[in-house]
């Protein structure tokens, strides 16, 4: 069976951190790229991060950029989002994507995993 499952959401402090984890069964996260993306209460989705699977190159939002780390465990089948310094901003629903050969397009989605930033 072909999915991708997000882990790692949860509650943390402002300032605090999340590792989040998407992992692939029924098919090899190699050979596409992997997008994170996340939705918060009445906005629209957004995109946080993507690595490509040509070159390993990232991306990532203005909003996210030196807090987060997008990284590959090819061993595990699975990519990671480490996020730092959290801000409540940062609330969301994020989920992971994978798109075969790095086009536009995702092939497959992930169900989803509750980030929420709050004192």
């Amino acid at each position: 069976q072909v999915q991708l499952v997000e882990s790692g959401g949860g509650l943390v402090q402002p300032g605090g951190s999340l590792r989040l984890s998407c992992a692939a069964s029924g098919f090899f996260l190699d050979y596409y790229a992997i997008g994170w993306f996340r939705q918060a209460p009445g906005k629209e989705r957004e995109g946080v991060s993507c690595i490509r699977s040509s070159d390993g190159s990232t991306y990532y939002a203005d909003s996210v950029k030196g807090r987060f780390t997008i990284s590959r465990n090819n061993a595990k089948n699975s990519v990671s989002l480490q996020m730092n310094s959290l801000k409540p901003e940062d609330t969301a629903v994020y989920y992971c994507g994978a798109a075969l050969n790095d086009r536009d397009n995702y092939d497959y989605w992930g169900q989803g995993t509750q980030v929420t930033v709050s004192s």
